[in-house]
């Protein structure tokens, strides 16, 4: 437990009994709504986002008002040429990108393929007049994707109903816009940090897993394929139909899975040429559309996307399923891929934000993602957010704003209205290829050893949500990581740490006698550190906790034969806040260590406690004389009092007065 300092080594302050009675002030009561209307500023406004309109008068307050829901209108005015210039060439760039993973992705939904193009080409219309990054690249994004086939799979076949099945997707999608824009109002986004770093990264690792298996479908030719994600049932499903695989469906998913793995490479060694690997998926379609049609492929078992239709979208907005007993379905789809695009769409805003040295707003980006999708459900778009390969390939092609997505939205209405035709041939294996090449780099190794090595319980947590997603469902890996990442809040809620401290050698500062070995226990006393605010959840604990560190102090001083407890003191400097069973949890300490003829001292209390310690009576109950500024002064105040009984021959006494 430390170095046991001893009497004739401890450096006693030089103070009079009046200086160790350091008074710790009560904040000065303030009225109840005004302490409650600063409680909600705190959690739902932390940023201020009112302070703009402070003194402005009212036409200004109004445009104010229309930048901060529009702001295009903020930058749009100082656009210039330069940026221009910057804006379309990455917005070309992914807009190359766009295009085969839009196709891609719709068929991982098990949508028609040209639904990928029309949820590139409106949304991200919206998202440039709305977003606050400059550098996310709206689209279709494959955990989304999988989610809202697999989710509206379970209600309806998209091949026995495909029509039906369609307009769930727009309902699910409607339904995630409106919970979106919903959370932003209300100024709700922190409710998205509850999912932690380690539950990302095994979510997304166990859906990468899980996409890329279901590719093994288009890879091997097979026509007819297991509904579920689960990795048994896809490996039973393969394994069970070995008489129907083609082996030129594998030879041509095969080479271009390595063209698009060996073209991710290159550009990973040699940064320059990134342009490589996001042309490599348009070059994967063209070739192989090239291929198909001078081999006649689709006559020997290599399934084409076929006739995609001209134009741009359609209006859906007539089209909702709102009726039982789909609509529960679309509800819950809705509202899970809602998260899921939130949590993605902000965590790269916020990535390349921080690159860029800029700030964005992640209530307003929930705003503009559920405008965007609302809008998108009625213009024939399914869920859309901010792919992290779209963004950074958005972002390496040194785009200056949200204009960029406009350049893209344009290159993709000119493929929608000329180019479609041209896609016929494209056989389903590249699609499959494209989205196992993309899906790979989601699964982050390096990350999970990163995890193991800093902190074992986040690793299990990102185990955890990978098994769940890849041996149950992504439904059933999601709702066991967000279990394992409030388990872990409630944790650290319930069971706070408490340490004994220690005077560190040549210094006034007391510390942890288990991170600061040589830390020097001072005689008499037991100083606890409690490491977190006191709440009903963990103020029991923290009872039982202090009785046995008291416990093991006087079995420790027994056995040693050194001098006898007389002090406890607690510092309070992690203490942020208390509540009333923390209040009757102090109460009952202080009975327990009167009972046993020991004093207890408060050191560092915070604002907010002392103010209900002091409307609870407890601080009177204890005397303002055992409560103290720091942990040095109340290490002073009772040697003091402790060597003033000594030196006067007179018994100590327990009492609320010196």
């Amino acid at each position: 437990m430390g170095t046991v300092l001893e009497d004739h080594q401890y450096v006693y302050p030089n103070m009079n009994m009046e200086q160790c009675k350091s008074r710790v002030a009560v904040p000065p009561p303030q009225p109840f709504f005004k302490s409650l209307q600063g409680s909600l500023k705190e959690t739902f406004f932390p940023d201020d986002p009112l302070r703009q309109f402070k003194n402005q008068p009212r036409s200004r307050k109004f445009i104010l008002g229309l930048q901060y829901f529009f702001p295009i209108l903020e930058w749009g005015p100082k656009y210039t040429l330069n940026f221009l210039k910057s804006d379309l060439v990455a917005g070309i760039t992914i807009a190359s990108l766009a295009i085969p993973q839009g196709i891609s992705y719709a068929k991982l939904a098990n949508l028609p393929p040209i639904l990928g193009l029309y949820s590139s080409f409106v949304p991200p219309l919206v998202y440039a007049m709305m977003g606050t990054s400059k550098d996310v690249a709206v689209g279709t994004i494959a955990v989304g994707s999988l989610l809202t086939g697999a989710m509206l799979s379970t209600a309806v076949d998209p091949n026995q109903n495909p029509k039906l099945f369609l307009h769930l997707a727009f309902t699910a999608t409607l339904v995630a816009g409106i919970f979106e824009a919903t959370l932003g109002l209300l100024r709700l986004g922190f409710i998205v940090d509850f999912l932690s770093h380690a539950t990302i990264v095994g979510f997304m690792g166990g859906a990468a897993t899980v996409v890329c298996l279901q590719q093994l479908k288009g890879i091997l030719g097979l026509t007819h394929f297991t509904k579920s994600t689960d990795i048994i049932d896809v490996m039973h499903s393969v394994f069970s139909q070995e008489h129907q695989w083609r082996w030129e469906s594998a030879v041509l998913g095969c080479g271009f899975l390595f063209f698009l793995l060996l073209t991710k490479y290159f550009s990973k060694r040699k940064p320059i040429f990134f342009w490589i690997s996001v042309m490599s998926p348009l070059i994967s379609i063209i070739l192989g559309s090239l291929l198909v049609y001078l081999t006649h492929a689709e006559n020997h078992g290599v399934q084409v996307i076929g006739f995609l239709k001209k134009g741009i979208n359609p209006p859906s907005f007539g089209d909702f399923v709102l009726y039982s007993p789909y609509f529960p379905v679309a509800l819950k789809t809705g509202i899970v891929t809602g998260i899921i695009a939130m949590a993605e769409g902000i965590a790269v805003a916020r990535s390349f934000a921080m690159f860029k040295n800029y700030n964005i707003d992640g209530n307003k980006e929930m705003v503009a993602f559920g405008v965007m999708n609302i809008i998108g459900s009625c213009t024939s778009c399914y869920l859309t957010s901010g792919p992290f390969s779209r963004s950074a390939v958005n972002y390496n092609a040194g785009c200056k704003t949200a204009f960029s997505n406009v350049i893209m939205s344009i290159a993709v209405m000119i493929t929608l209205l000329f180019l479609t035709p041209l896609f016929y041939y494209t056989p389903l294996v590249v699609l499959s290829s494209i989205i196992m090449s993309a899906m790979l780099g989601l699964i982050d190794y390096d990350a999970a050893v990163h995890l193991w090595k800093t902190d074992k319980f986040d690793f299990v947590v990102c185990i955890s949500a990978y098994i769940g997603v890849v041996f149950g469902s992504v439904e059933i890996g999601l709702v066991i990581a967000v279990a394992l990442s409030v388990l872990r809040v409630l944790l650290f809620v319930a069971r706070p740490r408490t340490t004994v401290l220690g005077n560190v050698p040549n210094s006034i500062c007391y510390r942890s006698v288990d991170q600061y070995p040589a830390a020097q226990t001072v005689p008499g006393i037991l100083i606890l550190e409690i490491g977190a605010p006191i709440y009903f959840a963990n103020s029991t604990y923290l009872r039982e906790r202090i009785s046995r560190w008291i416990d093991d102090e006087e079995e420790r001083l027994k056995s040693s034969g050194e001098t006898s407890l007389r002090y406890v003191i607690l510092d309070m400097r992690a203490v942020s806040c208390i509540d009333t069973s923390g209040i009757s949890m102090f109460e009952e300490v202080k009975k327990i260590i009167d009972r046993r003829k020991l004093q207890l001292v408060l050191a560092s209390p915070g604002g907010e406690v002392m103010k209900k310690l002091d409307r609870a009576k407890f601080i009177e109950n204890l005397g303002q004389e055992w409560i103290h500024l720091t942990v040095g002064e109340a290490v002073g105040a009772c040697r003091y009092t402790l060597h003033t009984y000594k030196a006067d021959g007179q018994p100590e006494t327990w009492s609320n007065n010196v």
